[in-house]
């Protein structure tokens, strides 16, 4: 039976990291909208949207971007606490902003890295940054002037150089319906 008046699945947390240009929105957009196929309410959080709107003040430095991190591990511990299931999708450079975020979120937390070889980001270049690096204009720039400490221990890690977004998606589905986290509640 389902819990009536509340949500049909648990909420849970997708958390996709990896380099500017990796395929972090693109993917959780996808996976988004194939969990919305199936009657699954979903929030994606853009760590760059949510930095624009929400904390502006922040900058780049390491100390900015863990609490970057750490806000946004609490927006989606909220989210996902009412039954929505969150992708964040952040670079989240540092080993440690992801075991605080891992360890802030308590519903069950699921880590992607979308492990995309630095030549192929630049080569992407959606916002510019890269290009605008080599220029001189922008610095500290995850994977070229800052460095991305590659995930200890990710749930799954998805090559998103090798497949095409539908596949990548379908990579992060089939994870999250291996593990159960799709179940109804029952009561």
């Amino acid at each position: 039976m389902v819990a009536s008046g509340g949500p049909p699945h648990r909420g849970f947390v997708v958390w996709l990291e990896g380099l500017p240009g990796a395929g972090k929105t693109t993917v959780s957009r996808a996976v988004s909208e194939g969990l919305r196929a199936l009657g699954v309410g979903t929030e994606v959080l853009d760590g760059e949207d949510v930095r624009r709107t929400f904390f502006p003040e922040l900058g780049f430095s390491r100390k900015d971007r863990e609490t970057h991190a750490r806000r946004v591990s609490h927006l989606a511990q909220i989210l996902a606490r009412h039954g929505t299931v969150v992708l964040v999708a952040m670079i989240t450079p540092y080993e440690t902003s992801r075991q605080a975020a891992r360890a802030a979120v308590e519903v069950p937390f699921v880590e992607v890295w979308l492990k995309c070889p630095l030549e192929v980001c630049e080569q992407r270049d959606p916002r510019g940054i890269y290009r605008r690096n080599r220029e001189g204009s922008v610095k500290r720039i995850t994977g070229v002037d800052d460095p991305f400490e590659e995930p200890l221990n990710p749930e799954l890690i998805v090559e998103t150089a090798a497949s095409p977004v539908d596949a990548c998606a379908g990579k992060v589905l089939e994870y999250i319906g291996s593990q159960g986290l799709l179940r109804p509640l029952v009561r």
